[in-house]
């Protein structure tokens, strides 16, 4: 019997940080352009109650599926919750949404230099210091790793210094690099550094709560392999990278090396193959993917809410993480084998056929295996009530549409029963909309779930990666994977039927 790797686990976090979307790369700009934006900006933020209880935040964490999230009416946004933040809808069964001033404890964690990039004066030090401490996962590190208690300069706007709030309440200054190599570099100014910052904290609860959830310490893991967005590095190496290890050491994986993939979009999938690889090939025992959110894309379609009078729904730095190991007989396995695995060669161009015949038709036929055995398609999950503001339409609809297009030119399907077949194996998009975030693996705790309970036996995901914003390339890219119910899993529930 062929022994497949398998994702033994996974977490999904949210950080509500409304005050960081005018650091979004968007809302910047046009304050850049307009200093009244701000004040526009800040009139259409939510509370922290609102975002906990939006119906896709609540799918993401686990609380509820994306089936029952299909049966809530839109718009979601108007289903909000009590005025004070339900406790038992900020955890959820994949991780927890944190709230902004927690965030901003974390972002303080995460700061190693000196002179540090976040200031904070003391007593605002304490207060999230204290934050900290309150934390069952990160407690223990409180006292370590905040401790500054420095008094921000006056003169902070003039040396373009970034003001950190809490709720109209400023909390400190947010710098660039300040050491002398790094005082005229481009790349180390204070917004750079503040996105690599939120990635590197943000990757860090997430996978605190996957250790959390599997029951073993940082110790165990093995290899990091972090699939963010974002570009860490300076003037000579500009994206050089360095956050699987950044992470880890925030989170005391003293033991695991790690390296970063950057594939756009498609990088969690594409890391996702790579850990399930190295794990097959006995390299590794243990690897953690982890994926930091992505605070360029906060409020990057901020205008169109605005004009409509609606809270700005961008406004979560979301956070994944998923452990990948051998087969353990439960969990479910990664078909990593010749052929299995999607691609987009670059001789398919840009054309949408052949894109999708590539990372779509190819690998199911390769395994002789239909369009109808794959129970649920992932693809790109994103919040239809966001996308559908910017004029982009329901991006998730879409490509279900393409998929369920590619089965009827395949034979597989016919035409009139499309839409049919499109209910029973899509889902609404249910992700925030952050590059690489909900590109289809969002799906993944929802799957392992439903394979445990034995109601999805197979799943494929899709990604899709626009690479030509690299401008080097015109091209997109594209790579897939199947993830299949344990077999022995299978085989144990049937003889318990026997019994």
């Amino acid at each position: 019997m062929v022994s497949y790797p398998v994702i033994r686990n996974c977490s999904y976090c949210l950080a509500h940080v409304p005050d960081l979307v005018r650091y979004g790369s968007k809302p910047r700009r046009e304050i850049a352009r307009n200093s009244a934006v701000e004040q526009h900006i800040t009139d259409f933020l939510r509370s922290y109650s609102e975002a906990v209880s939006y119906p896709p935040n609540q799918t993401f964490l686990g609380n509820s599926t994306p089936e029952e999230l299909a049966k809530i009416p839109r718009p979601w946004y108007r289903s909000t919750g009590s005025a004070e933040p339900e406790k038992e809808k900020q955890v959820g069964k994949f991780g927890e949404i944190v709230d902004q001033e927690f965030f901003l404890a974390l972002l303080k964690a995460a700061d190693i230099l000196t002179p540090p990039l976040f200031q904070t004066d003391g007593h605002h030090t304490a207060t999230l210091k204290s934050r900290l401490h309150s934390h069952p996962l990160f407690g223990f590190q409180a006292s370590g790793v905040i401790s500054q208690t420095e008094k921000y300069r006056q003169d902070d706007t003039s040396l373009k210094a970034l003001p950190i709030y809490n709720q109209a309440e400023l909390y400190g200054f947010f710098h660039r690099d300040e050491r002398a190599e790094g005082m005229d570099d481009e790349n180390l100014v204070a917004h750079d550094l503040l996105e690599n910052l939120c990635t590197k904290a943000s990757g860090a609860l997430a996978l605190k709560w996957l250790l959390s959830r599997e029951g073993i310490g940082p110790e165990d893991v093995d290899f990091l392999i972090s699939c963010g967005e974002e570009a860490c590095g300076d003037r000579y190496q500009r994206g050089g990278g360095g956050m699987a290890k950044a992470i880890g050491e925030m989170c005391g994986c003293v033991n695991a090396s790690g390296v970063d993939v950057k594939n756009f979009c498609a990088a969690p999938a594409s890391a996702l193959i790579l850990a399930g690889s190295l794990v097959q090939a006995g390299v590794h025992e243990r690897i953690v993917v982890v994926g930091g959110g992505s605070l360029a894309k906060l409020g990057m379609k901020f205008e169109p809410f605005i004009a409509q009078k609606r809270f700005i729904l961008e406004d979560c730095l979301a956070s994944m993480a998923f452990l990948v190991t051998m087969d353990d007989g439960v969990s479910p396995v990664l078909r990593i084998e010749p052929g299995a695995v999607g691609k987009v060669p670059i001789g398919a161009s840009t054309s949408e056929e052949s894109v999708y015949r590539s990372y779509l038709v190819e690998p199911l036929r390769n395994l002789g295996l239909r369009f109808t055995d794959i129970d649920r398609y992932a693809t790109e999950l994103q919040n239809p009530e966001i996308t559908e503001f910017s004029g982009s339409g329901d991006v998730v609809k879409k490509n279900y549409r393409k998929i369920a297009a590619m089965a009827v030119l395949s034979h597989a399907l016919e035409k009139k029963d499309m839409e049919t077949w499109i209910a029973a194996i899509g889902m609404p998009g249910f992700a925030p909309t952050q590059g690489h975030i909900p590109s289809a693996v969002p799906y993944i705790g929802h799957a392992m779930e439903a394979m445990r309970t034995g109601s999805v036996k197979r799943v494929m995901f899709l990604a899709k990666a626009s690479i030509f914003l690299n401008r080097c390339t015109n091209l997109f890219d594209g790579v897939s994977f199947i993830l299949e119910r344990n077999p022995q899993l299978a085989g144990r529930n049937k003889n318990r039927e026997r019994k």
